[in-house]
């Protein structure tokens, strides 16, 4: 990444785990070619999930991402100035609440406003801020309906720096078959538009590499037919169970499968990441999940393993890779600001973000697009589960990204 700002050794032993990240004082003024840049803090306001279901996702990606910029403040800021982090809780994104959220998070100054981990729910923060002519970040969203494809010709002002589903699902499809499966049951819950694709984009790459889809079943979240499908399922002769899911159906779908006696391997994405849901009874086995990072203590990369070090100190302790996108989001945008002559303008900074190409982040390199406002191209962690213990297996990268 260029000009990335590297990591102290110490990674802020001290860091808080809630509190806002850092307050600035007054910075050198940047030339920009767009407009000034201003002096005194860069403020990102933050709409999140406290304690809904999107919590364990946006939970453990703002603590990352708090920590992140408390680190850039130490090493200067951006171009002089600090950044800081302004919050508001959409209490389970309800949607009166969230467009609240975005209002007062613009109205008190927010240069960028990011979002919660899907979508759907984070569509009346969107909307709101990017009518404002603000930039629309999402930690770990992965569709591509972050951008134009929903949003229209605002669109262009919302961005995620999480995987897009066709990329997940593609990679997914590669692992497949490198690990020799060669048929796949499908398992799609349809209570996101992420879940699908995932699971459509898998077909796409698993059927292009010369892979057989013997079963599709559907299920959703909160519709009490995962049993269901899992009795289906069952009775398919399948290498490889596909799905893209979390909440509580992640447990029942596996849990039901193993409890009937089938020990077929089963693939997910990184939704269903982690140890937090597994059962005692029956244990979780041959299982495996693509995500951002591993939190066992055994990822490759020192910066990530200090990362979760420095969030298992502040009493923040990861469950699942994607706390690893919100720190990466923030390397992304204080990259995009420093390209764009320190502008904080939404066109601006959108501009510069359609132009990332491999750019180095914590989570990763990222790439975007004009059609492509979710990252595609990273490097992803297999992890495995076996009798309800988690470990990293080895990388994998899509090849292509379907279309679907």
């Amino acid at each position: 990444m260029r000009g990335r700002i590297g990591w102290s050794a110490a990674l802020i032993a001290s860091v808080f785990a809630l509190g806002v990240a850092g307050c600035g004082g007054d910075g050198d003024e940047a030339a920009a070619t767009t407009e000034p840049a201003a002096d005194g803090p860069i403020t990102i306001g933050w709409a999140h999930d406290s304690s809904g279901q999107m919590a364990p996702f946006d939970g453990p990606a703002l603590a990352a991402a708090k920590i992140r910029v408390d680190q850039i403040n130490e090493q200067g800021g951006v171009d002089g100035r600090d950044l800081q982090i302004e919050t508001c809780d959409t209490q389970n994104n309800e949607p009166a609440r969230a467009r609240v959220c975005a209002t007062t998070l613009l109205e008190d100054g927010a240069d960028i406003v990011f979002v919660t981990c899907d979508v759907d729910f984070a569509t009346p923060v969107v909307q709101e801020t990017i009518s404002q002519g603000t930039l629309a970040i999402a930690p770990c969203i992965g569709t591509d309906q972050m951008g134009p494809k929903r949003f229209g010709e605002q669109g262009k002002l919302a961005f995620s720096f999480g995987n897009v589903a066709q990329d997940e699902g593609s990679a997914m499809a590669e692992f497949a078959w490198e690990q020799g499966w060669r048929s796949a049951a499908l398992a799609t819950n349809t209570v996101i538009v992420y879940f699908q694709n995932v699971v459509q984009a898998f077909e796409a790459r698993f059927t292009e590499l010369g892979g057989e889809i013997v079963a599709r079943e559907t299920y959703a979240t909160g519709a009490d037919n995962v049993d269901a499908a899992v009795s289906r399922l069952n009775a398919a002769e399948a290498d490889v169970v596909v799905t893209s899911t979390a909440f509580g159906e992640l447990p029942a779908l596996v849990s039901g499968l193993r409890a009937l006696g089938d020990e077929t391997p089963i693939l997910n994405s990184w939704a269903g990441d982690g140890t937090y849901w597994v059962t005692d009874n029956p244990p979780v086995t041959n299982y495996y999940a693509v995500t951002y990072a591993s939190v066992f203590g055994d990822d490759p990369s020192d910066e990530v393993r200090e990362l979760i070090d420095a969030l298992t100190q502040a009493g923040a302790q990861p469950g699942t890779g994607g706390f690893l996108a919100g720190a990466g989001a923030i390397d992304g945008v204080v990259e995009a600001i420093r390209r764009a002559d320190g502008s904080t303008e939404g066109d601006a900074l959108a501009s510069e973000l359609e132009q990332f190409e491999d750019v180095e982040t914590v989570s990763g390199n990222v790439n975007f697009s004009p059609e492509l406002h979710s990252v595609f191209g990273r490097e992803y962690r297999v992890i495995e589960i076996q009798q309800n213990k988690g470990k990293y297996l080895g990388a994998v990268t899509a090849k292509t990204v379907p279309e679907i």
